[in-house]
């Protein structure tokens, strides 16, 4: 089901699981006046389509991370080698991987436990077979934080 097909009520409930995940079937229902059956077979039906592809826990501020950086990697071969991505999946914190237009190839983001880790972190991408350069930033604040 793609998500322009979805009804008011199946976008009530996504709204509402991506506000909090964990909200009970019953809460649920109360919300979108259905019953709960009918709301976990909306929700199964949302699952199964794709709309709702998992769930997740999102980490409170004093459990995150203290160091945020953005690296920017270029690839020798541009887009046809996948070793560099896969190498980048090993990585606990890189939290997300873009493939890029433009310049650089991949948008990576990492969340380290300090600006030592986030320096072995850049070496170790720096050094893997397929990556020609890399740019680096680290981020001094999160002024918008939509997770």
């Amino acid at each position: 089901m793609a998500a322009s097909h979805l009804d008011d009520i199946d976008q009530q409930l996504l709204a509402a699981l991506t506000a909090d995940a964990r909200m009970p079937m019953v809460a649920l229902a109360s919300k979108v006046h259905l019953s709960r059956n009918a709301v976990r077979q909306r929700i199964e039906r949302m699952e199964r389509d794709g709309v709702i592809a998992g769930y997740s826990v999102i980490r409170g501020t004093a459990s995150r991370p203290r160091v945020t950086a953005l690296v920017m990697v270029y690839r020798v071969d541009r887009m046809r080698d996948d070793r560099v991505i896969a190498a980048l999946r090993g990585i606990p914190e890189v939290t997300r991987c873009d493939v890029l237009s433009g310049a650089y190839d991949l948008f990576v983001t990492l969340e380290a436990d300090s600006m030592d880790r986030v320096g072995q972190i850049w070496e170790q991408i720096a050094a893997l077979p397929g990556v020609a350069d890399t740019v680096t930033a680290v981020s001094l604040s999160r002024a918008i934080d939509r997770r």
